[in-house]
């Protein structure tokens, strides 16, 4: 009898959808989905630029290829291997200095971004080592200049990969994105913690997760539809 009446109350803990504020929870969604798309984008192209940088230099063995790839590479590791949390509390200084608040969706982009491209680096890294270096060499042998090694061997070759990537990495920022809500940067964690835990109101947190998990899903199904288009192997 007690444990009926503990599933009792607790279902009916995450089910009174009165004390959703559906205005609310459409707002946290929109700058939830704000964060993710414009770090997504940032990600890609900082990730790609220091992923090529990387490829490039690993095995040049030049005093500046060197150089270039032990600094980048450092940088990378480090950034990759601070837990988000605290990565976003390191940059609170750097955060208020160009963007002028720690506060609002716009304040939580710089450490989505320096948090993700480091790893994202690695993935499209992985990606180009593995593009035939008979497509690389022929064309080398045919007087393609880097740029054009870059723009019709290597991405086009390495694409399936760099999608897959950014598929994972744009799954890993809606993630990152809540923990920041929790801190102030608003969106589905904001409205999970302060709306829904902290004032009791486990609908409210269970409903936000939903939501999470459906924008987690799209990205996922895009992703991988994308990849299957583009893969022709």
């Amino acid at each position: 009898m007690l444990n009926q009446l503990t599933i009792a109350g607790i279902l009916t803990e995450y089910t009174n959808f009165e004390t959703v504020s559906w205005d609310r929870l459409w707002t946290a969604t929109r700058q939830t989905i704000y964060m993710s798309a414009l770090s997504v984008i940032a990600v890609f192209v900082l990730g790609l630029i220091l992923g090529l940088i990387l490829y490039e230099t690993r095995d040049n063995q030049t005093i500046w290829s060197v150089a270039l790839y032990k600094s980048v590479s450092v940088m990378v590791n480090i950034f990759r291997s601070i837990p988000f949390i605290i990565l976003i509390v390191l940059l609170i200084p750097f955060t208020r200095v160009i963007v002028g608040s720690i506060t609002g969706p716009t304040a939580g982009l710089p450490a989505l971004i320096l948090s993700a491209a480091p790893f994202y680096a690695r993935l499209v890294e992985t990606g180009l080592r593995e593009v035939d270096k008979g497509v690389i060499e022929a064309a080398e042998a045919m007087g393609a200049s880097k740029f054009e090694l870059i723009m019709k061997v290597y991405i086009p070759e390495s694409l399936p990969s760099i999608i897959a990537g950014i598929t994972v990495t744009a799954i890993s920022l809606v993630g990152y994105t809540a923990m920041a809500g929790v801190i102030g940067a608003g969106g589905l964690g904001n409205l999970a913690y302060l709306e829904g835990f902290q004032r009791g109101r486990a609908t409210v947190t269970l409903v936000s997760t939903l939501v999470i998990l459906l924008i987690v899903f799209v990205i996922q199904f895009i992703g991988d539809r994308w990849v299957s288009y583009i893969d022709k192997r």
